[in-house]
């Protein structure tokens, strides 16, 4: 019995390691299960607390409105108050929980870092709720991809799994966390695999779709429905093919500068002494009056994509919306706070395209689609150009609407814009980041005394 059990095992290995039992290979998929449950809950709190603050904001938003300059002074105060300690935290209490996050678990999953202490997860969750909260351009799945991650190296501890179980674990906590947060679980599995991984192989493969599958259910639980709504859209036409492609060539060339803003943003950053409080604050207090002035066009901007997604807007209001939110999601970023670059990227992708398409309705109506057509592509191919992985822009764009009529023309202007992001030799936006951390980190460890000043946890992005 024992000789056919190995001759069996030797003709149908498990994944990549063959010599794996089917015990140690049920525990790991167990673990994944785990994993992808507990990133699910944890996803959908994170979730609906930013939303309660959401409320919460535009209720003070509207108070405000009726005390005059004393409303108005409380909400800078607040909104200065609540990044301060926001940046207080990562500072003080955990380093590795600033910004994003998924450059993090991609150098983890690397063998490049660590992801962090157990205290990542309440620092990375009220740190992200006070910072998106108080009006910053920040999206919310950074910090859920990143908290996942935590979560599975502590499953992979509590289950005694080794070295290499644990990295694949926590890459298919981070798949979890974006399955969650966006309702998109295949999604979820091919960023992870694309990104993160950049490899595909069974065991890995089925690890992350396993937990992707589990927080996606326990997402459905607490929300249902989709994330975005879109209106019924035509079948794509040839004629509109140049329309599309030149979508690709706008998005690739405002989605390469945008990552260039963001990185020169973080050298001043890393060049300032400013303490890291007092500039959060400073840029919280600049948030506030934009909140002020005009209230939706703060925060991490899911109501401007389900707007351009519905074709609600004009051509004057599109073009404030894409200028204010590029500088919004640049000088937030700078803020060193938890908060991740997904939603702002949706927002500004969404409405480019809808600009393009009202426009060339106007000027060519035969040569241009429906705007919200173009607003959807747009959204697609943003993410394609800045990240450089037009694979989950495509899927995620298509999960998160329920609309699969444009796909065939997303799948080319993703193409074109991830080519004109290349010709510009623009880096993805996530290895930039990377990057940035590792020579900070050589220097912190070159230089005696403590952490830097300007962005004061050297090591972490």
């Amino acid at each position: 019995m024992v000789a056919l059990v190995a001759r069996l095992r030797a003709r149908f290995p498990l994944g990549h390691r063959g010599s794996e039992s089917v015990t140690s290979f049920t525990l790991f998929m167990i673990a994944a299960l785990i994993v992808g449950i507990v990133t699910g809950g944890l996803a959908m709190a994170f979730k609906l607390s930013l939303q309660w603050v959401d409320r919460h904001r535009d209720a003070a938003l509207a108070w405000q409105d009726t005390h005059g300059i004393v409303g108005m002074l409380a909400i800078i105060a607040a909104s200065a108050a609540m990044t301060a300690t926001a940046a207080w935290l990562v500072r003080r209490v955990e380093p590795t929980a600033e910004g994003s996050g998924i450059p993090r678990v991609e150098a983890v999953v690397a063998k490049q870092g660590t992801l962090g202490h157990f205290r990542l997860l309440p620092v990375k969750f009220v740190g992200g709720v006070l910072s998106i909260g108080s009006g910053l351009a920040l999206g919310r799945e950074g910090p859920s991809v990143q908290m996942g991650g935590s979560i599975a190296m502590m499953v992979s501890r509590a289950l005694r799994r080794n070295d290499t179980d644990m990295r694949t674990l926590i890459a298919s906590g981070a798949a979890a966390g974006l399955a969650a947060t966006f309702n998109a679980p295949i999604a979820g599995g091919v960023f992870v695999l694309e990104e993160l991984l950049k490899r595909f192989d069974a065991r890995t493969t089925l690890a992350t779709l396993m937990a992707s599958a589990s927080a996606f259910g326990v997402a459905q639980f607490f929300l249902h429905g989709d994330e975005f709504h879109v209106p019924e859209l035509m079948t794509p036409s040839l004629r509109h093919v140049p329309a599309y492609a030149l979508i690709g060539v706008i998005v690739g060339l405002l989605g390469a500068f945008y990552n260039t803003s963001i990185m020169k943003a973080l050298r001043m950053v890393d060049a300032s002494t400013l303490p890291a409080e007092a500039r959060a604050g400073i840029i919280g207090a600049a948030i506030a009056c934009v909140a002020v002035i005009s209230p939706h066009l703060v925060g991490g901007g899911d109501p401007l994509t389900q707007a351009a997604l519905s074709g609600e807007a004009t051509v004057r209001a599109l073009l404030i919306i894409v200028a204010v939110r590029f500088v919004l999601g640049v000088v937030s970023y700078a803020a060193c706070t938890p908060g991740g670059l997904f939603a702002p990227m949706l927002v500004m992708g969404s409405s480019v395209g809808l600009l393009v398409g009202i426009i060339g309705q106007q000027l060519l109506p035969q040569a241009f689609p429906e705007p919200q057509a173009l607003a959807l592509v747009g959204m697609a191919a943003f993410f394609a150009a800045t990240v450089r992985a037009p694979l989950t822009g495509i899927i995620l764009a298509t999960e998160m609407t329920g609309s699969v009529t444009v796909l065939p023309p997303m799948l080319g202007a993703c193409a074109v814009a991830v080519f004109v992001a290349m010709v510009l030799r623009s880096a993805p936006i996530y290895d930039a980041l990377a990057e940035r951390s590792e020579r900070a980190q050589a220097q912190h460890s070159e230089t005696p005394g403590g952490p830097l000043v300007g962005c004061p946890t050297a090591p972490t992005v």
